[in-house]
């Protein structure tokens, strides 16, 4: 017999694929949950816990809980980070930053995060692994206004999405994907350990919040043969998703 708890995070999962509760929205309070329910806020601070791990919502010390990600099968059409992704599949993410310098911001990051020219953005190569593995190289150039924040973070956390939403409170609402695949240069193949001229999925993306301000852009280079990505085509809407690949295996 299922746990009562675990009976509330599947209605509260539900209600979030819905779009009951979209992303950026809060979830009722722990005494609004507990009385729908008929259980105590105990049993409310489990549920919410499971979906915590799960990277599909937020939690701020003395705020309400904030839907951070919709399914767990992510879709491109949600904005859901890698480690969000990885934790929803079953898998474990962790990441190393191999490099975080500060540059005057060229006319492509003016461009792309609508600053002003000789604004000061933050650079940041970051290798990311999927169960130990290497499989994706980040390359992300984040808002002048954001840097400061994204710099006092561990340089190991798993999330820099969720780690952004509970140190500032911001969500990331919005992004725009252009997807092709490259091959890999030198530096490239030494931080994935795959072969100079192997190839790579990239996929170029800017970020922002709700109110469309951009955050960061990003070209991130995934193994092909570690992660893919598929499409499922209706009248309605054609959803990208992300899959881990051939080379990395599922959930026992």
């Amino acid at each position: 017999m299922r746990a009562r708890y675990e009976e509330i995070a599947d209605g509260l999962r539900r209600a979030i694929d819905a779009e009951e509760y979209p992303v950026g929205a809060r979830l009722p309070s722990e005494s609004e949950l507990a009385a729908r329910y008929g259980v105590s806020r105990g049993t409310v601070r489990q549920a919410v816990a499971a979906l915590t791990s799960e990277g599909m919502i937020g939690s701020r010390q003395g705020a309400r809980r904030v839907v951070l990600a919709g399914r767990r099968s992510q879709s491109f059409t949600e904005l859901r980070s890698f480690a969000q992704w990885a934790r929803s599949m079953g898998h474990t993410a962790t990441g190393q930053v191999i490099s975080s310098t500060r540059r005057p911001a060229t006319a492509e990051d003016c461009a792309r995060l609508h600053l002003t020219e000789g604004a000061d953005v933050l650079h940041v190569l970051r290798v990311r692994s999927l169960d130990g593995e290497r499989v994706l190289l980040e390359r992300t150039v984040y808002a002048d206004w954001i840097a400061p924040d994204v710099e006092r973070l561990d340089p190991a956390c798993e999330s820099v999405t969720q780690q952004l939403y509970e140190t500032t409170g911001l969500v990331f609402s919005y992004g725009e994907h252009l997807i092709d695949a490259v091959a890999a240069g030198t530096a490239d193949a030494a931080h994935l350990g795959v072969r100079r001229g192997s190839p790579l999925l990239r996929v170029r993306r800017v970020t922002t919040t709700r109110t469309g301000r951009p955050v960061e852009w990003s070209d991130d280079r995934y193994r092909s043969d570690a992660v893919n990505f598929s499409i499922h085509n209706s009248i309605g809407s054609n959803p990208l998703a992300r899959q881990a690949g051939p080379g990395i295996a599922g959930p026992a």
